[in-house]
């Protein structure tokens, strides 16, 4: 870009006394003109090629660490002792051969047998019978689309035709909706294809009109809220179950909610809270909430974990901030994402090339190498080798990137990267010091991705209601699948039993995945 695109050479003439005041004093002036434009043409740029990524770009964000070294003119980064693998090979190439389950499908599968025998079974050359000495068998897997069927309720009346005592019959079952067509089990399946496999409720009805089933989408509205009435204590049991743990993952993403009477959108928010203990051996449960917001503010956090007490493994938003800030007790400590630094280098350097960028994406490569390696390990040993190998790696990454600051102008987004991560470099070590700790939020991110999945499909919730819904099932649903458990039969079990009265506000914790998984297990033990 030219100078003359930024002043033009009649402004500077000395024939025009009336524009002398606007006009540059000096080359210096111009300089910081010309470098401020540019910095905005740049920071334009970056932010075009990120919506352009975000549209049609992959959204992985995969680096070949040796191909960046080599880029940088720097030799390739040597593998760690503790995981030869975890650089040295590019992370978009299959390491491992294709899994097949040919001839090893599930055993509780039911087995159809099609024998295919011999119609005649003399012998071709002396014509005697032939005598069976063996067989093949070949396994394939077979699929029978999913029937409708009516289950049909009948209560006999018995009268005694000697006395005037009336009619005896058995009192009618409770149903989960008094007089409505579904059962417990529809109920379940409509809750997981929306929640669990993303299939809106109107893609439903169109699957159940092609069976002569003919609904309304409202219907199945009312049915997913007459739902989430009967398991909205579960959902309560699991969220205390999450802020009783000592380190807590939250996250938030966009619920577009539809306005009543407006016709239009307006922005509500999932709040994501999760635990999960197994990379490094813990015995707590692993679980995931979620709770509706109609907007952002830092007032929902807040609330939500106005009991919690220990290690919040969060983002940069500034309501996690405001909650440390607020609270008078100290007693919760903020651990800030790596994943969310890299993320704002690779947009960098995806954009612009930055060897900057490329060298700071190259360290927290190396960081996560390590990671790799002691991923399953006990706390202990994870500390250990972190305090070893990952403690000087960082420190020596804060130092470069003062540096690198300085070279910079500070409009730059390569600048406001680097202070972002250097604003928030003590929450950023907190893994440092504690072996139970990760380096990112991706436990919580990973169960954000099935809610994104379900707003791409639906578009919206159809009301704050909706939304209230969403979270309810969509935690049901996600907490069963982490702890192993079939959503569908667990959810259909559970709402048998609340509906039939068998359980009581006292009994409700052995309705929680894990406990009516091991309640299960015991039974086919028996």
């Amino acid at each position: 870009m030219t100078r003359r695109g930024l002043i033009s050479d009649d402004s500077l003439m000395p024939d025009h006394p009336a524009d002398t005041a606007d006009q540059p004093e000096d080359v210096a002036t111009l300089r910081a003109a010309l470098l401020a434009a540019e910095a905005r043409i740049a920071a334009l740029e970056q932010i075009i090629h990120s919506l352009k990524r975000n549209r049609f770009g992959q959204s992985a964000e995969r680096i070949d660490a040796a191909q960046l070294a080599l880029t940088l003119g720097q030799d390739p980064p040597p593998p760690p002792a503790n995981d030869p693998s975890a650089i040295s090979a590019p992370a978009s190439r299959r390491t491992q051969p294709r899994q097949r389950n040919r001839g090893a499908l599930p055993a509780h599968l039911e087995r159809v047998e099609h024998v295919l025998d011999l119609a005649d079974k003399g012998c071709p050359c002396c014509g005697r019978q032939m005598h069976r000495i063996g067989e093949d068998r070949t396994e394939r897997l077979d699929v029978v689309p999913a029937q409708l069927r009516v289950r049909v309720t009948i209560r006999p009346s018995y009268a005694c035709r000697g006395c005037t005592d009336g009619v005896h019959q058995r009192r009618a079952p409770d149903h989960a909706i008094p007089g409505g067509l579904p059962t417990e089990a529809l109920l379940a399946h409509v809750l997981m294809a929306k929640y669990g496999d993303g299939l809106p409720l109107y893609r439903q009805a169109a699957m159940l009109s092609r069976q002569g089933i003919v609904l309304d989408r409202s219907t199945l509205c009312d049915w997913v809220a007459k739902a989430c009435w009967w398991l909205r204590p579960l959902h309560a049991l699991i969220l205390a179950h999450i802020m009783r743990q000592g380190r807590v993952f939250a996250d938030d993403t966009p619920l577009p909610t539809l306005e009543r009477g407006r016709r239009r959108t307006r922005i509500g928010r999932l709040w994501a809270y999760a635990v999960d203990d197994r990379p490094w051996q813990g015995g707590t449960l692993p679980a995931v909430a979620y709770i509706y917001s109609s907007n952002r503010r830092a007032e929902h956090p807040g609330a939500h974990l106005a009991a919690f007490r220990g290690v919040l493994q969060v983002d940069g938003y500034d309501g996690f901030k405001a909650l440390q800030r607020d609270r008078d007790d100290g007693e919760v400590v903020l651990a800030f994402c790596w994943a969310h630094l890299r993320r704002r280098f690779f947009d960098i350097h995806a954009a612009t090339q930055s060897p900057i960028a490329a060298e700071a994406l190259l360290r927290i490569a190396a960081l996560y190498a390590i990671e790799a390696g002691i991923r399953g390990s006990a706390a202990e040993q994870r500390l250990a080798v972190r305090q070893a190998q990952s403690a000087p790696l960082v420190a020596e990454l804060e130092v470069w990137l003062h540096a690198q600051l300085n070279r910079l102008s500070r409009g730059s987004n390569l600048a406001e990267a680097i202070r972002y991560g250097l604003r928030h470099w003590q929450g950023l070590s907190e893994f440092l010091s504690d072996g139970r700790l990760e380096m990112d939020t991706n436990t919580v991110e990973r169960e954000i991705r099935p809610v994104a999945v379900t707003r791409k499909a639906a578009l919206f919730a159809g009301s704050e209601g909706g939304g209230e819904n969403w979270a309810i099932a969509a935690t049901l649903i996600r907490t069963a699948i982490l702890n192993g458990v079939d959503p569908q039969a667990w959810l259909t079990d559970v709402l048998e039993q609340m509906v039939s009265g068998k359980v009581s506000s006292r009994s409700l914790a052995a309705l929680l995945p894990w406990a009516w998984r091991d309640a299960k297990r015991a039974e086919l033990a028996a």
